[in-house]
């Protein structure tokens, strides 16, 4: 990969400011941006804490690499895409009566018009993943017509990957695609119950690898000349295989049909899509590549705001020759920035009266049995007793705290498993929105990202009434209700 500016792809320093200035305006949690065109890398920038060799998890960007490895087996021989699944998994063999499942095929799956809506897998956690896809009791449907999402789809897509490979999904794409084209040595996957890979949303690496993965499919599936991936399957899986827009909703960038485990959307172009907004978004008209990270969860209007405007300020400004040069511009671009952060005042007069004071709480869903807010200049922190015991939340007024977030045991290395001794890496900050009530934003950064706003409203000096609601696959659940407290 190479690196240059903006001006000499065709593109306005000036427009690309003006991009990440609407992210900021609407409070986006943005984590990283790379634009390359050709092969040219003309913008790159990393909000702190993360760099360049964060591993992201990428949620369902996953699915489209897991298209990948089904492509590369169809290639290899071990399989056809219009074979039964039911036919590779003996547990849907025994399981499975329904002729509608029975006729569902790798084809249908790719393309998210499988036969039943599926629902989580988080509440069958103990159990295999694969048996609780197949142990779906939903009315069926005849498979083909209609698209659903269907995620639990794809990670049986990655677990077949595995079972006709004998190897791993990391393996078996280390040997056919990541180590051709250089995906760093350290991306990998979790795992789900039952031990398969967890395929359909669960890929770390870095974003750089992302770019490399969308750089090889918009050179359909060649890499320095040699066709890794034959062209057929690549130009399929981007091509509009289902429609995604039912007439009379309103059209979104999503409503421009599905490829295999691939969004079509605006300009002839498709894109790679990951739940809080992780994208690889390929603009074949321009040579045009747009990777995109964060933790956009819970915000209504944020997939919006982030391809619209990159189509709007960029994509459809890119110019057939070179810009004059930019110098101040440019320089503009290369300012650090930081991971958002609440927003309000640092300060009132309500702070010295509350510090270091304990508020008993009355029962409530989260058993939180009292907590206390303590002030300083630098790291402040929020102090609590819930069911695990006394825990201590650090934060910063009107900036970020890096650190761990006390509760114990959330998943690591296996989704829904907890494990003991393990915290996940958070970001948290805090402001005064009123003169009496205060929003704590926590945002966790670690193998699995979620947002949690605590929001501590002072009735009087003696009375406060706590409200936390949280976005994130199944983790901070116990911090999400209500509760008076009382000095």
């Amino acid at each position: 990969m190479n690196y240059t500016t903006p001006e000499k792809e065709g593109i306005s320093s000036v427009n690309i400011k003006k991009y990440i200035d609407i992210l900021e305006e609407h409070q986006l949690s943005t984590h990283n941006i790379i634009m390359m065109r050709g092969e040219n890398i003309f913008f790159e920038k990393y909000w702190e804490p993360f760099y360049p060799e964060f591993l992201h998890r990428m949620y369902s960007v996953t699915k489209s690499i897991v298209s990948l490895a089904i492509g590369f087996a169809q290639q290899d021989g071990l399989l056809e895409l219009d074979d039964p699944i039911v036919q590779y998994f003996e547990e849907a063999k025994a399981l499975q009566v329904d002729e509608n499942v029975k006729k569902q095929t790798i084809r249908h799956m790719l393309m998210m018009s499988t036969a039943k809506s599926t629902g989580g897998w988080f509440s069958n956690a103990k159990g295999n993943r694969v048996r609780c896809y197949f142990e779906n009791e939903n009315p069926s449907r005849e498979p083909g017509v209609r698209f659903e999402y269907d995620s639990c789809g794809s990670f049986v897509l990655g677990a077949l990957v595995e079972r006709l490979t004998g190897m791993t999904l990391l393996e078996y794409l280390r040997i056919k695609l990541f180590d051709k084209i250089g995906v760093s040595k350290e991306a990998h996957f979790l795992k789900c119950p039952g031990g398969h890979s967890w395929g359909d949303s669960a890929l770390l690496c870095q974003p750089r690898d992302l770019l490399l993965i969308a750089r090889f499919v918009m050179n359909g599936g060649k890499w320095n000349g040699e066709q890794i991936l034959n062209e057929a399957y690549i130009s399929a899986a981007i091509s509009k295989q289902i429609e995604t827009w039912e007439e009379g909703s309103a059209k979104d960038y999503k409503s421009y049909g599905y490829g295999y485990q691939i969004w079509r959307t605006l300009d002839n172009s498709y894109a790679f899509y990951g739940m809080g907004c992780q994208y690889a978004v390929c603009v074949p008209d321009k040579d045009l590549i747009f990777i995109y990270n964060g933790d956009n969860q819970g915000h209504e209007k944020a997939e919006d705001i982030v391809i619209e405007n990159f189509f709007e300020c960029i994509a459809r400004r890119v110019s057939d020759i070179p810009l004059e040069a930019n110098p101040k511009a440019e320089e503009m671009l290369k300012q650090p920035k930081k991971l958002m952060c609440a927003k309000g005042d640092v300060h009132t007069e309500l702070q010295e009266k509350i510090n270091g004071v304990v508020f008993k709480m009355q029962p409530n869903r989260m058993n939180f049995t009292e907590i206390s807010l303590h002030f300083a200049e630098d790291v402040c922190s929020f102090q609590y007793i819930n069911e695990q015991g006394g825990k201590k939340l650090l934060f910063g007024m009107g900036e970020n705290v890096f650190d761990y977030f006390p509760q114990e045991g959330y998943s690591k290395d296996v989704g829904s498993e907890w494990t003991n001794g393990h915290y996940y890496r958070c970001a948290t900050s805090a402001a005064w929105v009123s003169e009496n009530k205060l929003h704590i934003k926590v945002q966790a950064i670690d193998e699995y990202f979620g947002r949690m706003d605590i929001i501590l409203e002072f009735i009087d000096e003696s009375t406060v009434e706590m409200n936390i609601t949280k976005t994130a696959e199944y983790f901070f659940d116990e911090y999400f209700g209500s509760a008076i407290g009382r000095k």
